[in-house]
């Protein structure tokens, strides 16, 4: 069978100096316990910009504006429901907010605003998701 490639957009947001990440929930078949960018996967003929302000409103409850594109990395898995490989690329976007207000979703357990120092700590620790590690130390050339 064919490789699926999939695209996902992941939003960055910083209030007052402080990073916004989701703990993913316990029950969840991957990543279980671990923090992730909010975010999610871009519906077909959706834009990836409609896409993240969508995800962040579903998860967070947040209005948010995409600012820029931060980073841009590849994260494979396999689709729980069908085992199928999967090769998806995750944009890593800058996102605004004007509040730091955050109702979460029954996809996560738990939000936290995050230092940056805090989340190379969470780094360390390996609490952090593969992608959301990728985003936050592999950093690619924008030109």
């Amino acid at each position: 069978m064919d490789t699926m490639w999939g695209l996902t957009v992941r939003g960055i947001c910083e209030f007052n100096d402080k990073i916004l990440l989701l703990k993913v929930r316990s029950k969840s078949a991957h990543d279980a316990g671990k923090w992730e960018i909010p975010g999610g996967k871009v519906k077909k003929c959706e834009f990836f910009d409609e896409a993240l302000k969508r995800e962040y409103l579903e998860e967070t409850g947040l209005k948010i504006d995409v600012a820029s594109l931060y980073n841009v990395v590849r994260n494979d898995y396999t689709a729980c429901k069908t085992s199928e490989k999967v090769k998806s690329i995750q944009l890593i976007m800058k996102v605004t907010c004007l509040t730091d207000e955050v109702i979460i979703s029954e996809e996560h357990d738990e939000f936290g605003w995050f230092t940056r120092g805090e989340v190379d700590e969470m780094i360390e620790g390996g609490l952090l998701t593969v992608p959301a590690v990728n985003a936050f130390t592999k950093k690619i050339e924008l030109k």
